[in-house]
């Protein structure tokens, strides 16, 4: 029988724990090693919809990107979902920033959602690569890539200011990146794709004449399903991994 310790360490092997930023809580945030599993729900985030459907569908773990106790918990709620995962005896593994820094992570499957060949490191914080310099295979205009993303991602909506040009070289940085926006023109990008733009970021890009693009933190990220159930189900026989339907994107937009 698979366990929660078997899961843990095959993730720990592709996307090291020890990689995760200091304030980050990845790893396994519910159960215990020794528990059995048999079928796994993946999940951007765990939410209480997100608890209940690992219970109606009989999953034992819910594989997460960003883990379900982030800041200390104060107070033990009974509508909390970490504490709903430990009264229905359902483990968490969050895999976060270690993934989103690992070869063959979360900004590796971002760049092959876009179609674009990754040159080097976009920039680095507490010595872990984050995000990329990647190359396109032909000049966009920066509408031409807003309408990519969308498209390509799914996006309901993007934002992208539109300074003209063309360009190739593009940088990347899945969940929230504006912050990089400086790095990305030090390394002569035409453009950053990201999520969680704030307005002086926006300012700062516009100002420059640099193409900068907030597809969404969750479009972004919402990209690792298929790749972790395949590496999964290849490494533990019998191993069900299931895609939660119960977490959309939360935001609505009119």
């Amino acid at each position: 029988m698979t366990t929660v310790g078997d899961i843990y360490r095959f993730i720990d092997e592709i996307a090291p724990f020890s990689g995760q930023q200091s304030y980050d809580n990845s790893g396994i945030c519910a159960g215990s090693r020794e528990m059995t599993v048999s079928r796994v729900l993946t999940a951007l985030d765990i939410t209480g919809a997100v608890v209940e459907e690992a219970a109606e569908k009989g999953c034992e773990l819910v594989l997460s990107h960003h883990p379900v106790i982030f800041r200390p918990l104060r107070t033990l709620s009974p509508e909390n979902p970490a504490v709903k995962l430990a009264v229905k005896g359902i483990a968490a593994i969050c895999m976060h920033t270690s993934y989103d820094s690992a070869a063959g992570g979360m900004n590796d499957l971002l760049a092959q959602k876009l179609g674009l060949t990754v040159i080097e490191p976009l920039d680095f914080d507490e010595g872990k690569p984050m995000g990329y310099v990647c190359e396109a295979a032909r000049e966009f205009s920066p509408r031409e890539l807003a309408e990519h993303c969308k498209a390509a991602l799914g996006c309901r909506a993007v934002r992208f200011t539109d300074c003209g040009g063309r360009f190739s070289r593009i940088g990347i940085c899945s969940g929230s990146g504006g912050s990089c926006v400086k790095e990305a023109i030090a390394k002569c990008c035409g453009a950053l794709i990201t999520g969680d733009v704030k307005h002086s970021d926006f300012v700062y890009a516009a100002d420059g004449g640099f193409c900068l693009i907030d597809a969404g933190h969750y479009y972004t990220e919402n990209i690792f399903h298929e790749d972790i159930a395949k590496r999964l189900t290849d490494k533990f026989e019998g191993l069900e991994v299931i895609k939660a339907e119960s977490f959309t994107d939360p935001a609505e937009v009119i």
